[in-house]
């Protein structure tokens, strides 16, 4: 659609239909994530483990909750906390290779789950005001309705549940 000034416009999102707008910077990296490595809510996606994939998690969890859900900004930014949270947790302490993300949404809930090939468990220890490190599990336990580790035949999987209004 042209605008007074002949130049082409931005158009606006209507319904659940494609849009085509000027993606901003984090769309764009975004969408190279996706690109990349998939979309952690049609499938399991496989992440290097590596400091740079939670930049990478996130992008693609805040896009997954705000784009494809349409999930309240508050919402969204929990869970890209949290998934950044639990993405380091793999980097940092399961010697693995690689991870798995994955986000799965139904009725009133969203899931988002991290595997890892170790069956050490995380723990949620006691945070003090001057401790450097150690408050992912507690932010974790503090801005999700659940979260928990399930046992895997090789490996777990750890993840969290938010409620959402969305009445689908």
């Amino acid at each position: 659609m042209a605008g007074l000034d002949g130049m082409e416009q931005p158009r606006q999102r209507t319904g659940t239909a494609a849009v085509r707008r000027m993606p901003s910077v984090d769309e764009d990296r975004a969408l190279r994530a996706l690109d990349l490595f998939g979309n952690p809510a049609v499938e399991e996606v496989r992440l290097p483990s590596l400091p740079e994939s939670a930049g990478t998690a996130r992008r693609l969890a805040e896009y997954v909750v705000v784009r494809d859900w349409s999930m309240a900004s508050q919402i969204a930014e929990y869970t890209v906390l949290l998934v950044s949270e639990l993405v380091g947790n793999a980097v940092r302490h399961t010697g693995a290779r690689t991870f798995g993300l994955r986000m799965l949404k139904r009725r009133g809930w969203i899931r988002v789950e991290v595997r890892d090939p170790s069956r050490g468990l995380p723990c949620l220890l006691p945070v003090g005001d001057l401790d450097t490190s150690g408050r992912g599990l507690m932010l974790v336990d503090q801005l999700s309705q659940r979260w928990g580790v399930d046992l895997l035949p090789c490996g777990k999987s750890t993840w969290f549940e938010m409620r959402v209004n969305d009445g689908g």
